[in-house]
């Protein structure tokens, strides 16, 4: 929970918040709360990491959900301006001298899916959602200035990388080591052979985690655009299995994401026969992570295995081109 008069003063931002409590729903790259007015409304406040996204990366962020929504029909997640008029307040988080960025929206009904349950309806929606937002890009002019994250494999794989480097992760030494400076090779030679050309390349979610998933009613909707960059639009699918890549239905996984998406726009098979490289991508940003990110109970519970799993998924992909048995 937000100290009382920290909350009061964040949620003063926006009328109608007052005696409002928060309650912490999700830690990741930022603090996500659920607020429950007085009167029974409920809204989502999402407080940003600081020195991660500038105020015109969160402005871009959320001009691209509203021009998805506007101008295709499907489902974002709705902003509401505060007082001032602006989408993105600024509010004391932790202490009176933490300022952070903030943004509220509308609270949605849904369920978070999980492995163990019925995934192809799911990855079957999510691929058509993709292909959706894909075809969106590839016409959409967006505003100007327009600012996000760039995911190439430098991106990710450098020493310097967004999410931080791989090289420092718990559990990074030795053998496995070896085998993952390897895999960086192979990451690098495969992507740059690849091209970014606009076709494969463009803005895309690129967290489309089943953490960031609502299911209501039969009906997938994508939530948490915050890593929203420019990537290879094979890594949406990446991204959906993340933390379950060696799970066996992930290939019945793969086809039902795959018939979703050409349902809407052209998927090649080259570009099919990338998805186990951005698999392997999507990994090592997301050991990464585990190291940059020790604060979080996921990189916590991550930190003692993730090295490992990792390598062994490695040697799969660098003796075979796939990551399935």
């Amino acid at each position: 929970m937000l100290a009382e008069p920290l909350l009061d003063a964040a949620l003063a931002n926006w009328s109608g918040l007052e005696g409002s409590t928060a309650t912490l729903i999700n830690l990741s790259e930022n603090h996500t709360f659920r607020i429950d007015t007085p009167t029974g409304e409920k809204y989502v406040l999402r407080v940003h990491r600081p020195d991660y996204h500038s105020r015109l990366a969160i402005e871009s962020e959320l001009a691209w959900m509203r021009a998805l929504n506007a101008e295709t029909g499907l489902f974002t997640p709705q902003p509401i301006r505060g007082d001032n008029g602006a989408f993105v307040q600024q509010g004391p988080f932790g202490s009176p001298n933490d300022v952070r960025h903030m943004v509220l929206f509308e609270f949605e009904a849904g369920t978070e899916p999980e492995v163990g349950d019925d995934l192809a309806p799911v990855f079957s929606q999510l691929g058509a959602l993709a292909a959706q937002c894909h075809a969106h890009v590839e016409r959409w002019t967006p505003p100007e200035p327009f600012e996000r994250q760039v995911w190439t494999a430098e991106a990710i794989l450098d020493r310097d990388a967004i999410w931080g480097d791989w090289r420092r992760a718990p559990g990074v030494t030795g053998a496995i080591r070896k085998v993952l400076d390897t895999l960086d090779e192979q990451l690098r030679l495969m992507l740059a052979s690849y091209g970014r050309t606009s076709d494969r390349f463009g803005l895309i979610h690129a967290d489309m985690r089943l953490a960031n998933l609502l299911v209501e009613d039969g009906v997938t909707r994508i939530i948490d655009f915050d890593d929203c960059g420019f990537c290879w639009f094979g890594y949406d699918f990446a991204a959906a299995v993340s933390f379950f890549e060696d799970d066996p239905v992930v290939p019945a996984l793969r086809e039902a994401w795959l018939a979703g998406y050409r349902r809407h726009r052209d998927f090649s098979r080259e570009d099919a026969a990338m998805l186990d490289t951005l698999i392997m991508l999507r990994r090592m940003a997301l050991l990464a992570w585990t190291g940059s990110h020790d604060e979080t109970e996921l990189a916590r519970s991550l930190a003692p295995t993730y090295a490992q799993g990792t390598a062994d998924l490695a040697e799969r992909y660098l003796k075979t081109g796939r990551i399935d048995r």
